[in-house]
């Protein structure tokens, strides 16, 4: 089987590529296809790609609903592709009421504008539903009611992931 595919994908890139090759060499279409393909991918890198997706941008943000989709998705991606600490602190908090206790991850502080408004010290937990992490609710918890946990933060995913059937081990210690 996996003869006949290297054979038929040699074959497709001699179709592509071959006509163009004055030296008939087996593979050789192969490998100019994909060099043409990294070069063309990395000069792309530079300056069409930027100019594309600036162009895209722009086009996204005059259209008057879908501006407002993209530019919450956008800030969304950014925050969970730059923040080196998202999902890192695994928590237990009351959740979905007292006397509960729910799996979930610090995100952030409260910012001194939502602060202000409670009495005491808050910080914003993510709790991820099972089996999807896409999903799940934010809540804003008082830092007394949040048990910080002594766990990986891949172990507290697969628990997640899991729907609890694999429990979260503990942390290993690293001072050694």
């Amino acid at each position: 089987m996996t003869v006949f595919a290297v054979y038929e994908i040699l074959n497709i890139a001699e179709a592509i590529f071959g006509k163009f090759l004055p030296v008939k060499i087996p593979g050789l279409s192969l490998l100019v296809g994909m060099v043409v393909i990294i070069v063309v991918g990395w000069m792309s890198s530079f300056w069409l790609s930027q100019r594309l997706i600036a162009f895209g941008e722009w086009l996204l943000s005059t259209i008057p609903v879908v501006k407002f989709i993209y530019n919450s998705v956008k800030q969304l991606s950014t925050a969970v592709f730059e923040a080196d600490r998202l999902l890192n602190q695994a928590v237990l908090v009351p959740y979905p009421h007292p006397g509960v206790k729910a799996l979930g991850f610090i995100m952030s502080d409260l910012p001194e504008h939502m602060s202000c408004l409670l009495d005491e010290e808050h910080v914003c937990v993510f709790v991820p539903m099972s089996v999807n992490l896409t999903n799940g609710f934010n809540i804003i918890v008082p830092k007394r009611d949040i048990i910080s946990l002594d766990v990986t933060s891949e172990s507290a995913l697969q628990y997640v992931l899991t729907a609890g059937a694999v429990m979260p081990r503990q942390q290993e210690d690293t001072k050694s």
